[in-house]
This record gives structure tokens, C-alpha cells and sequence, in this order.
């Protein structure tokens, strides 16, 4: 067998297990995140690769959702990320209007929508997801996705008084190894995971348990996605993450 077969069916079996791993078993209701980590990297970023891998760590082991979120504005340094997306950018810079900080960088990690940190420090990573879940600001709220017939069913626990928060899903791909062949991480081949193709706002939660029904036909279509409770500030910025899951790719409904 040819070594680029090998390599398709290595990242293959691989996206089979990040399903398994980061998501549970199938849409049967999966246990609670230990936290959100969203990742925003770039192809043409030499300090990336490090983060890339660690994120690897993280969705493999799977006690974690883990997000990538591929950025475009370091194109311009010979090659163009074949993942980044505009949205995503955008979703980085609206995160750094809420933090307060004056520019973005790569590779930042940002934590529950809460903190961020350099997505290639493994022990600051580590320590944040600790110390937030110790503190109160970890998940706060159960949230639970299954198949029901043509439906994924999304539901959701009761959260703190006087709590609000959008349903937002984010659709991301498996695994994609990509050969670089410019800018300054020319001659690499990396892997990269859960790389965002798609953030949409489904709903709104109230703070008491909920119910939110999806066609699976519609999440079929996309490959992987999270489910987040996301809190929003009064200018449209993304706020805390108080609860997530990871729905795979639901099975075609039955036509008997």
C-alpha cells in the first residue's frame, strides 16, 4: 500500500477516534467537559505548530470541547492558511474587544470565553481550566444532544439566577493534514484538528432547562459540531461559555 493510502487511512481512523474521544459515543448523552478551549492558529505562524499539537493532546484525550479556529490575517507572509475563514478572525478580534486588550495574537487559547492565554503554554492551559472550574466559572450547565428520529434534540439544566445565554453551534471539521509549502512553516506536513467552518447563533436560553430541536438532516450536512451556551455582552461580544458538548455526525433517519 502507498504510503499517502496509509496516511488517508491513519487520519481517517484518527477522526473516528476524536469523535469518540471528544464527544462520547455517538449523540448518547455524553458526560460534562471539564471545560471550552478555542484555539485560534494559522498555517503561516512559526509559533503555531507547537499549540497545534498540544490541541491535538486535548482532542484526543477528550475531557475537553476543543475549537480551532484558523485566522487569516498572517497570509500575507508567503502562505494562505487553506482553513482560515474571515468569521473566524472576526470571532478572535470580538473576543479581544471583550478582554480589553489592544491586538490579537497567535496562538491564543481562549478558556470558557473567560480567560486567554499562549495556546502553545500547556501548564497555562492546564492551570486555567483548573483554576476556573475551582472557582465557579467552569461548566455551569448540563447540556445533552441526542438523535430523536429527523431531530437532534439539544437539552439543557437550569444555571445561575437571572442567567442568559445564546445556543451556539460550531461546525468544524475532522482531521486535515495539510503540506506547507510556503512561508514560514515551509516543508511542514501538520494535522490539523476540529478546525471551525462554521459559528451560527441557534437560540436563546433563559436560564432554566431547555429544549432545542435541529434537523439532523442540517447537522448531517456539516460534519462535527459543538453545542455552546455562550453569554453575550450588550454590544454583541462573545461573553462566558457556561456549558458545551460535542454532537457528531448524526446517523440519516430511518424512512420505515
Amino acid at each position: 500500500m502507498k504510503r499517502e493510502k496509509l496516511t488517508k487511512l491513519a487520519a481517517f481512523a484518527l477522526v473516528v477516534m476524536g469523535f469518540a474521544l471528544v464527544g462520547g459515543t455517538a449523540l448518547a448523552e455524553s458526560r460534562k467537559p471539564l471545560g471550552v478551549v478555542e484555539l485560534f492558529t494559522s498555517q503561516g505562524c512559526n509559533s503555531c505548530p507547537p499549540a497545534d499539537a498540544f490541541f491535538t493532546e486535548l482532542v484526543r484525550k477528550g475531557e475537553v470541547v476543543a475549537l480551532a479556529y484558523h485566522v487569516d490575517y498572517w497570509d500575507y507572509l508567503g502562505w494562505r492558511d487553506t482553513l482560515a475563514k474571515p468569521e473566524n478572525t472576526q470571532r478572535q478580534r470580538d473576543y479581544g474587544r471583550a478582554f480589553g486588550i489592544r491586538s490579537v495574537y497567535t496562538p491564543q487559547a481562549v478558556i470558557n470565553g473567560r480567560v486567554h492565554v499562549n495556546g502553545a503554554k500547556k501548564a497555562a492551559v492546564k492551570g486555567t481550566l483548573e483554576t476556573l472550574g475551582n472557582s465557579g466559572k467552569g461548566m455551569l450547565v448540563d447540556i445533552k444532544a441526542k438523535q430523536q428520529g429527523e431531530s437532534i434534540v439539544i437539552q439543557t439544566g437550569s444555571g445561575p439566577a437571572r442567567s442568559k445565554a445564546h445556543l451556539v453551534l460550531v461546525y468544524f471539521d475532522g482531521a486535515n493534514p495539510v503540506s506547507i509549502e510556503r512561508g514560514e512553516n515551509n516543508g511542514s506536513t501538520i494535522t490539523y484538528w476540529n478546525a471551525v467552518t462554521e459559528v451560527q447563533t441557534a437560540g436563546m436560553w433563559h436560564g432554566e432547562a431547555a429544549r432545542f430541536e435541529l434537523p439532523a438532516s442540517e447537522i448531517a450536512k456539516k460534519g462535527g459540531a459543538a453545542a455552546l451556551l455562550q453569554e453575550v455582552t450588550k454590544d454583541g461580544l462573545p461573553g462566558a461559555i457556561l456549558g458545551a458538548t460535542v454532537i457528531r455526525n448524526p446517523e440519516p433517519p430511518s424512512t420505515k
